[in-house]
């Protein structure tokens, strides 16, 4: 419930523009955002891995 209200309170427009900030449409997670993909770094990581996420490849030398 409570992490509900919190993704509930990050889409509400803030009276400021310094209070907005970015959370994982996925997992909820506010920390680790990575903007290009609108994703938190584990929900990339595994849909990464998945191969869901078009033109990203795992890295291997």
């Amino acid at each position: 419930m409570a992490r509900l209200a919190m993704r509930v309170k990050a889409v509400k427009k803030q009276k400021y523009k310094t209070r907005a900030y970015n959370r994982c449409p996925i997992c909820g997670r506010a920390r680790a955002y990575i903007r290009q993909y609108k994703m938190c770094r584990i929900c990339f990581r595994k849909l990464a891995s998945e191969g869901l996420i078009p033109g990203v490849t795992k890295s291997s030398w």
